[in-house]
């Protein structure tokens, strides 16, 4: 008997997407070994600090192999605590990971080894319409000052309203919706463990809620403690604060440019002319920097076209989070700069060790952000996707 393995089960209870989501929100090190009598060898995913870095699958290696795991509908798994040799070749956030095998999974792209049980969100009608649904680790209890209860259709936040709370799902799913002119757009779904707020509304007592968020069916959340949050962030360096109100920017940022894909307005050409680059796609660039002066946009290439993800002004920040994968610069994105851009760098050691000093309910906030970065990046990558595919049927 292995000593060192300490989550085992089976994937008809906890399919490799929730797998994959613990494991994350622990920040986990080891290996995930998923065991199906349709396959004569385990499948292996190799952890590093939570995110995926290597995996295998009969010959397949790597990303490929990855995916193909999700086909692996039953089974059992289990994941040991090791250290992990193996060179780190996937790139990609773990949110990304997730959504995107889910898709190769329902369009066919991915074998699937059992019965089909995939795990969604379906609406308080029992319709399943795909929209992505995040859910969060167990949720400690001594950070919740209150808890709250909402029926069907109950709007927990009015987007444009102020608001200082942070809430977290106990119970049920909640939709977020954005107003555009189209009319309202559900977004994606939460539930249990995932968090409703801004950080930077319970720090600096509230700003305009960038989004609604509705009850679907009966949903319990709880009342975060403010001022303990506001004690934890107060504890971490200047350079750690910065990050975080930057991470909250970013998610608002690529939320609005999700939208105006959406919408067809997002013309990259003219908001992205005269910016030359300062990180390229696909680089292996480690630093994380401050804007000091000028702007920024992140940009992602694909294979139908540039997306615009986000803008960025003084005092966000650029680059590769120690401690977070947000599916942007510099594996998924370029930073393209304007031409009066300054920036200053910070030092990743201390950005990790001021981290892991906070508590885990606000590491989980931050891990909570970056998901919600990662997944509504994901949004305008489909959305993009679809108009080029309108655009090629009509020419």
């Amino acid at each position: 008997m292995n000593h060192r393995i300490v989550l085992a089960g089976n994937l008809e209870f906890l399919s490799l997407g929730d797998i994959l989501q613990l494991l994350g929100s622990n920040g986990s090190t080891g290996i995930l070994r998923i065991r199906s009598k349709y396959m004569e060898e385990p499948g292996l995913i190799y952890i590093v600090d939570g995110d995926p870095a290597n995996a295998s699958s009969g010959s397949l290696t790597g990303l490929e192999a990855l995916h193909s795991l999700f086909g692996w509908i039953e089974g059992e798994f289990e994941f040991s605590k090791d250290s992990v040799r193996e060179e780190p070749v996937i790139k990609k956030s773990r949110m990304e990971i997730i959504l995107d095998g889910l898709r190769m999974l329902d369009d066919g792209e991915v074998e699937k080894m059992g019965p089909v049980s995939v795990a969604k969100s379906p609406d308080s009608t029992g319709k399943d319409d795909g929209l992505p649904f995040i859910k969060g680790p167990l949720v400690d209890y001594s950070y919740v000052v209150d808890e709250e209860s909402f029926s069907d259709g109950d709007k927990i936040t009015q987007e444009g309203k102020h608001g200082e709370w942070v809430w977290v799902v106990l119970e049920g799913v909640i939709e977020v919706v954005k107003e555009t002119p189209k009319g309202p757009l559900a977004i994606l779904r939460l539930g249990a463990g995932a968090f409703i707020g801004s950080v930077a509304s319970s720090l600096t007592g509230g700003k305009a809620r960038s989004a609604s968020v509705l009850a679907l069916g009966d949903v319990q959340v709880g009342v975060l403690d403010s001022q303990r949050l506001f004690t934890e962030y107060s504890s971490v360096s200047e350079e750690s604060r910065e990050i975080i109100l930057g991470l909250d920017k970013r998610l608002k940022e690529v939320t609005e440019r999700a939208i105006a894909t959406y919408t067809k307005q997002n013309s990259i050409e003219d908001l992205i002319k005269d910016r030359t680059p300062f990180i390229k796609q696909g680089e292996n660039d480690e630093r994380i920097l401050i804007i000091t002066q000028g702007e920024a946009s992140i940009v992602r290439n694909t294979d139908y076209g540039d997306i615009l993800l986000a803008n960025l002004k003084e005092g966000d920040f650029v680059g590769r989070v120690p401690f977070l994968n947000i599916g942007h610069e510099p594996h998924s994105a370029s930073v393209l700069a304007s031409e009066d851009f300054e920036a200053k760098e910070l030092d990743r050691d201390h950005l990790l060790e001021q981290h892991e000093r906070l508590s885990a309910t606000v590491r989980n906030i931050i891990e909570h952000l970056a998901i919600c970065v990662s997944v509504t990046t994901n949004i305008t990558c489909d959305f993009r996707k679809s108009f080029a595919n309108e655009k090629s049927d009509q020419s």
